[in-house]
């Protein structure tokens, strides 16, 4: 950078900015500045005009008031004249200007874009690089669009200086990673790659930044980087500390490019050129041998920059996963990092001895350090090097020696940290499940999980026991005698009842014969934690109840008096009444065979991936270690056999008789209707609230079907699954007149009438969580007579296709008269949209077809999470949503009385959270939440000012989409 003379010292600014410093409050700080801006605004505005000198002083006081956090609303023209100059401090005042306070939208952008395009031409190596780091630094789309096809040819030039071509590649991997569109690949692609040749190691370093993330977009065109990058790498780890004096950092030569050069090589597979490959595998080598030798100094810094050479040479040796003896090498150089004094060393050692783990030809040697790893996990200071310790101990896990990784593990979930007790108890879940092979040590280990850890045992672990003992006989009586042991526990947690009162329920028969556990003692221990229990669990137990009358027919008076008090038969709970109701009925009327028959016990499970292991991908997330792991193996042994590895979205649900025991109860928090029919990972229990959907079919007098048969099965084809028909389709038609306000009486309520004529009678009721819904229709025939070839479509018109996907279950062809069915339509949002989906409803009746189009009401505001923010959070982010892009705002006369209630009631079925005590006046009312879609969340803010004198209404709607904004203002201007 040139020399600063000592007339650029800008005195102006500096006692400008000793003014700033000395002020006492925040009160004399505000209005020193506003006299500061009135001076340079009258300086700015005058007759006189201003010398380069005057603009860059007043431009850098601008530029110092807006880094205060006060706004700046002029002097962007003076900046933008600032680029012309000739002098450097001037330009350089411009450009930094620009870079932080022009927006990309701004009037000036094209002024801008000229001076750097002249700056580019002019081959002044200080001002290209001024050029380049300000287009890197707005990195916009506008500057993409301007100038992406340009910084490619001064990469490449022959005659570009090297400080250039820097900056240049790093612009250029900037606007790569923000618009990787518009940068296009040509010819310079394949001559940028030699630039890892370069004798400048400035700019191989910048090339490797670039060409790295090119690769990963574009492996194939850049392809023949390899070669080079070893070279490169070769040249040197091989060369001592004096050979690369600019580029040694504490006497490691390039540490920085070494890393990049073995992260770009991470993008490609081994070289298949022998001698590549064989050049590469001595750079480890000599890497793995440099790691051991004595450091050159005791300086951090010399240790920092050897170790993270180390480190990414592992990262690649695991990687390419094909060389036993370096693997091993590594396994053992990570080793002696176990018990380092510096934690990170320790938390990076663990981490990678993860991945080794997951090497068929480096997990024995992994294993060898059990001892200490079990110490980490013990006495580690540092939660996250204990986690990381867990994570090892599951990965290096095989029968050799799970029993005790699982009893170490159960031992430390006494004494872990709360963040990490979850993801530890599915870990030590799925390892006694792969390696069980006395299942009676499974059973144990489950039941100590819960009583040790029963807060964080998910629903997953439990049904996973369950369904484990149901498919295997040898292991019932076992699970029976040990479950009716720990029920004993005078404080047992309410997963063991869960568990005690399922097994128990179908196999207390095998323990029944000695007096300790009698039928009337196994019923007397359960009814004992009946009262401490949920809604949920307390279901389960009323089933165990009636399964106790067909397994022990002496317990039939005890249970009855039981259901028949009025705790059961007027419980305020619907489900549990309503239980308590059907299975005294049954136990009453049911001759033996039939109650034998009904109450049958549960058939096996279909064989099918652990939902523990699916649960715990979903909480690790993609690229983890776990997956990884059973990604590499084909075959993954579960019940102590082998099954061949399945996607999780093969998983299957139970059958319907599956819930016979609410073994699908969820929590009475959790009850819900909607199943995710589009997540990869199905769980393997349902997520609805046992009877929930029976409930809800009954109030709207549904034929009966089980709750399993309203999921949709993508694989059953024309039988199964309707697909929804594009807007071309023959059945589209225009909708009836008034179908816009027939769908405006929906945007603030989910269940309801759709439509009503003489014939027909269209009923609504949905749920929608997240971006997913499920909706409900019902279709009444209202006459005495058949309708014949009844036909249900739903259209997306237009670009709604790409914004919701819908799935509709067909319906029956022939509705009786005075009947009703049903169809369900499984939903699932894309992306914003505006539009709604048609209904088109054909049938014939008396021998005249009818033809009625609807609009389905779905819209925006259906997938909005409420959001609780406090008043300062509210106008904070009201303040960052201030562009007219992200505000809609009506005014409109009340077309309804203006009634508090009847509008807080409105707001709230819109979606939002309705927040208290935020808004000044407490007669507006201010609401926030969060819309759902596959693609992206849209956060909204609201607020409606009622004028009772006037009758008028004043909504303002804040989101981070303008076509959002506007669409929910013009839904929510609709209902008052």
């Amino acid at each position: 950078m040139p020399a600063v003379s000592k007339g650029d010292g800008m005195r102006g600014l500096a006692v400008f900015i000793s003014d700033i410093r000395n002020c006492k409050s925040k009160e004399a700080e505000i209005k020193r500045i506003n006299k500061e801006l009135a001076n340079i605004r009258s300086k700015f505005k005058g007759d006189k005009a201003l010398d380069g000198y005057s603009k860059k002083k007043y431009v850098c006081k601008l530029l110092f008031i807006f880094l205060l956090g006060h706004d700046i609303d002029f002097g962007h023209m003076e900046a933008v004249n600032l680029l012309s100059s000739n002098k450097y401090t001037e330009k350089q005042i411009g450009y930094l200007f620009i870079s932080v306070l022009v927006n990309s939208n701004s009037e000036l952008i094209r002024l801008i874009n000229n001076a750097i395009k002249n700056d580019l031409a002019s081959r002044n190596p200080i001002f290209m690089c001024l050029a380049l780091h300000c287009i890197a630094n707005v990195g916009s789309r506008e500057m993409a669009e301007a100038f992406a096809s340009e910084i490619p040819k001064i990469l490449v030039a022959g005659d570009t200086m090297d400080s250039v071509k820097q900056s240049a590649a790093l612009c250029l991997l900037r606007l790569y990673k923000t618009s990787p569109d518009l940068v296009p690949m040509g010819e310079w692609t394949s001559r940028v790659v030699h630039l890892l040749n370069d004798q400048h190691l400035g700019v191989v370093t910048a090339a490797t930044s670039l060409i790295t993330c090119l690769s990963k977009k574009n492996p194939d065109e850049f392809k023949t980087c390899v070669s080079l990058a070893v070279s490169r790498l070769s040249r040197i780890v091989s060369s001592a500390s004096t050979d690369l004096q600019d580029y040694t950092y504490y006497f490691v030569p390039a540490p920085w490019l070494s890393v990049k050069l073995l992260r770009l090589l991470q993008c490609y597979p081994p070289p298949e050129d022998t001698a590549v490959k064989g050049r590469l595998i001595e750079c480890m080598e000599t890497i793995l041998n440099k790691a051991q030798e004595p450091p050159k100094s005791k300086k951090v810094q010399h240790s920092n920059a050897k170790n993270a050479i180390l480190f990414e040479a592992i990262s690649l040796i695991i990687h390419y996963d094909s060389e036993p003896n370096l693997l091993v090498r590594a396994c053992n150089q990570l080793g002696q990092f176990l018990q380092h004094r510096e934690t990170n060393l320790r938390y990076l050692a663990l981490e990678s001895m993860c991945l080794l783990a997951g090497s068929e030809f480096s997990h024995e040697a992994v294993k060898t350090h059990i001892e200490t790893v079990i110490n980490a996990l013990k006495t580690e200071r540092d939660v996250s090097v204990r986690q990381r310790a867990a994570d090892l101990l599951y990965a290096m896990c095989d029968r050799t020696n799970a029993p005790q990784i699982v009893a170490e593990m159960l031992s430390y979930l006494e004494t872990a940290d709360y963040s990490i007790r979850e993801e530890i108890v599915l870990k030590v879940a799925i390892l006694a499940e792969k390696y069980a092979v006395d299942y009676t040590w499974y059973v144990d280990t489950i039941l100590n999980l819960i009583r040790i850890a029963g807060d964080y045992v998910s629903e997953e672990v439990w049904y996973r026991v369950i369904q484990i003992v149901i498919n295997r006989d040898d292991v019932q009586g076992y699970a029976a005698k040990t479950v009716f042991e720990a029920l004993q526990a005078p404080a047992c947690h309410e997963n063991m009842v869960k568990v005690g009162g399922y097994i128990l329920g179908e196999f207390g028969n095998l323990i029944a014969g000695d007096p300790r556990s009698s039928p009337l003692v196994q019923f007397n221990l359960l009814h004992s934690k009946f009262h401490l229990c949920s809604v949920p669990t307390r279901a389960l137990l009323l089933s165990s109840y009636i399964k106790f009358v067909n397994l022990f027919p002496e317990t039939k008076a005890t249970i009855q008096d039981v259901l028949r008090s009025d705790s059961q038969l007027r419980n305020s709970d619907v489900e549990l009444q309503q239980r308590a109701v059907e299975y005294l009925k049954l136990s009453s009327i049911a001759s033996t065979d039939v109650l034998a028959t009904v109450l049958e016990e549960m058939p096996p499970f279909p064989e099918r991936e652990s939902s523990i292991l699916a649960k715990l991908k979903k909480k690790k997330g993609p690229g983890t270690k776990t997956e990884m792991e059973e990604g590499k193996k084909e075959q993954t042994e579960v019940n102590g056999g082998v099954e061949p590895a399945v996607n999780a979205s093969t998983v299957s649900t139970p059958s319907p008789s599956a819930d016979l025991l609410g073994l699908k109860s969820a929590p009475a928090s959790g009850g819900s209707l909607l199943v995710d029919v589009f997540s990869d990972a199905m769980p393997a229990t349902g997520a609805l609230a046992p009877g929930a959907e029976d409930n809800f079919s009954r109030s709207l007098d549904l034929p009966s079907e089980s709750p399993t048969s309203l999921l949709v099965d993508a694989a059953l084809g024309p039988d199964g699954v309707t697909t929804v028909p594009t807007a071309g389709s023959e059945d589209a038609s225009l909708p009836v007149p008034d179908a816009d306000d027939l769908l405006n009486k929906f945007v603030c309520k989910n269940n309801g009438v759709l439509f009503e004529n003489q014939l027909l009678q269209i009923g609504i009721k949905s749920e929608y969580r997240q971006n997913l819904g499920r909706m409900y229709l019902f279709f009444g025939n209202k006459t005495s007579v058949q309708f014949l070839n009844f036909i249900v479509n739903v259209n997306c018109p237009g670009d709604l296709q790409s914004e919701l996907n819908l799935q509709a279950k067909p319906v029956e062809p022939i509705v009786e008269g005075g009947a009703q069915v049903q169809q369900v339509i499984n939903i699932e949002c894309l992306s914003d949209f505006t539009e709604a989906p048609l209904l088109n409803i054909q049938f014939r009746y008396g021998g005249t077809l009818q033809n009625i189009t609807l609009k389905l009401p779905i819209t925006i505001n259906k997938f909005f999470q409420p959001t609780e923010m406090a008043s300062e959070d509210f106008f904070q982010r009201w303040r960052q949503l201030s562009s007219p892009q992200q505000e809609a705002q009506k005014i409109f006369k009340a077309n309804h009385p203006m009634d508090t209630e009847v509008t807080k009631a409105k707001l709230i079925g819109f979606g939002t959270a309705l927040l208290q005590d935020v808004d000044p006046n407490q007669d507006n009312f201010v609401g926030a939440g969060i819309i759902h879609t596959k693609s992206i969340q849209v956060g909204c803010l609201l607020r409606l000012e009622p004028n009772g004198q006037a009758q008028m209404y004043r909504l303002t709607l804040r989101t981070s989409k303008e076509t959002v904004s506007k669409r929910l203002c013009g839904l929510l201007s609709q209902q008052f």
